[in-house]
């Protein structure tokens, strides 16, 4: 049959959560016990980690860890969104690791990154939610929208598809000004 040729490489697993938005007090029970979970700053201030979504919008991503080179250039990426992308659209980007609150400033450093970043020293959070090392990101707010959940270091959600579902601005990754069709 014309246009069916053999198979592509797999998709990433991406699910929607719900056939619509879900409030939070309806969300998953881990998601609920997650929340209630410390996350913790630069500085070593402990916060509940749904206070990072619980006011406004948010784009929560978990990283496998600070050593892997995958994580290392997806943060790199996300460090490229300006924060006028997001303050337009009043979203939070908050990254989580899991290791001392001691990485996060030379893990910032490394990777240019000048938004919120928090680590789950005792992966309390990572466990909670199912998470063999991390790999997720996730668009979360007082709604859940969307959860994905990587398969591999390698499966992770391309930035512009999450900030879209965010309703951030798509950001231009390839430093080159844009086509303009006349």
């Amino acid at each position: 049959m014309a246009g069916q040729g053999a198979p592509g490489p797999p998709l990433p697993v991406t699910r929607q959560v719900g056939a619509r938005v879900r409030p939070l007090a309806d969300a998953p029970v881990e998601l609920r016990d997650a929340a209630r979970r410390l996350v913790v700053d630069a500085s070593g201030k402990a916060v509940p980690f749904g206070s990072l979504y619980r006011e406004r919008k948010a784009i929560v991503v978990f990283v496998r860890h600070f050593l892997c080179y995958a994580c290392k250039e997806y943060v790199e990426d996300l460090g490229k969104i300006p924060k006028t992308f997001l303050q337009d659209a009043n979203v939070r980007l908050v990254v989580i690791g899991q290791s001392s609150h001691h990485h996060i400033k030379p893990f910032c450093t490394l990777t240019d990154y000048p938004h919120e970043m928090y680590v789950d020293p005792e992966r309390e959070i990572y466990r909670t939610l199912g998470m063999k090392r991390g790999e997720a990101s996730a668009t979360t707010g007082n709604e859940i929208h969307h959860v994905h959940l990587d398969q591999n270091r390698l499966d992770h959600v391309p930035i512009n598809t999450v900030l879209q579902l965010a309703g951030v601005q798509a950001v231009n990754f390839a430093n080159r000004s844009p086509i303009i069709d006349v």
